[in-house]
C-alpha cells in the first residue's frame, strides 16, 4: 500500500484547516485525481457517533485517558474501513487531522505525554504513516481570536489558553522528529499567501 498519497492537515482552532484542505484538494483535482476527503475524529459512521461524544459538553466531563482512547477507536474504524481502501485503490487521501493531533491535544494538552501517546499510534498503525503533513501554525492567541464567534464553542474550542499553548508546543516537538514528513506552513499571514505556501510545498513534493 503506496501512502504517498496520504496527505493530513493539522494545526490548532482558527489555523485555517477547512480552507488548506480546500487548496490541497484543488491542486490534485487540477491533476486530474479525484481525492477522498475525510476527517478525524469522524469519516464513518461509528466515527461520527465517537466525534459527538467527544466534542460535546458532557455534564461529568471525561478523563484524558477515555477522551485519547476513544479517538484511537474512531481512528481504527476509520482506517479500516476508509483509508487503508482508498490508498490500496491508488485514490488520494486527504485527511482533517490525525494521528499527530492526538500527540499534540491529548499527549500535550491533557497532558497524557506524546510518547506514551505514541505508543498507541504505532499498536493501531505499524508502519503506516501520511506521506506529507501540512503543520498550519500560528500564535495560540491569533488562532483563537479568528476561531471566535464562528459558532457555539465544542469541548474542545472551550479549552483556556494555557491548553493550547501546551497542543501548539507538543506539535513543534512531533514536527522536530519528523522533518520530511511534517512541514510547517506559517497560517498567520493573509490567506492568498498560506495557499500559495502551501501549493509550493504540493509541487515540490509530488511533481516531477
Amino acid at each position: 500500500m503506496d501512502t504517498r498519497r496520504f496527505i493530513t492537515i493539522e494545526g490548532i482552532e482558527g489555523a485555517g484547516k477547512t480552507s488548506a484542505l480546500t487548496t490541497v484538494s484543488d491542486w490534485i483535482i487540477a491533476r486530474g485525481d479525484d481525492p477522498l476527503i475525510t476527517r478525524e475524529p469522524g469519516g464513518t459512521a461509528l466515527g461520527e457517533e465517537l466525534r459527538a461524544v467527544l466534542l460535546g459538553h458532557r455534564e461529568q466531563g471525561m478523563s484524558a485517558e477515555a477522551e485519547v482512547l476513544l479517538m484511537f477507536a474512531a481512528r481504527a474504524e476509520h482506517l479500516e474501513t476508509v483509508i487503508k481502501p482508498a490508498l490500496q485503490a491508488g485514490r488520494w487521501v486527504i485527511c482533517d487531522r490525525f494521528t499527530d493531533a492526538s500527540l499534540a491535544y491529548q499527549g500535550g494538552g491533557r497532558g497524557l505525554g506524546v510518547e506514551r501517546v505514541r505508543g498507541l499510534a504505532e499498536w493501531l498503525m505499524g508502519d503506516l504513516r501520511p506521506g506529507l503533513t501540512l503543520w498550519l501554525d500560528l500564535p495560540v492567541a491569533t488562532g483563537l481570536a479568528r476561531a471566535a464567534g464562528r459558532s457555539a464553542p465544542d469541548r474542545f474550542e472551550s479549552e483556556h489558553q494555557r491548553f493550547f499553548e501546551a497542543v501548539r508546543s507538543a506539535y513543534a516537538q512531533i514536527a522536530r522528529t519528523e522533518p520530511d514528513r511534517i512541514r510547517r506552513v506559517d497560517a498567520s499571514p493573509a490567506l492568498e499567501r498560506v495557499q500559495a505556501t502551501i501549493t509550493t510545498i504540493l509541487s515540490a513534493r509530488f511533481d516531477d
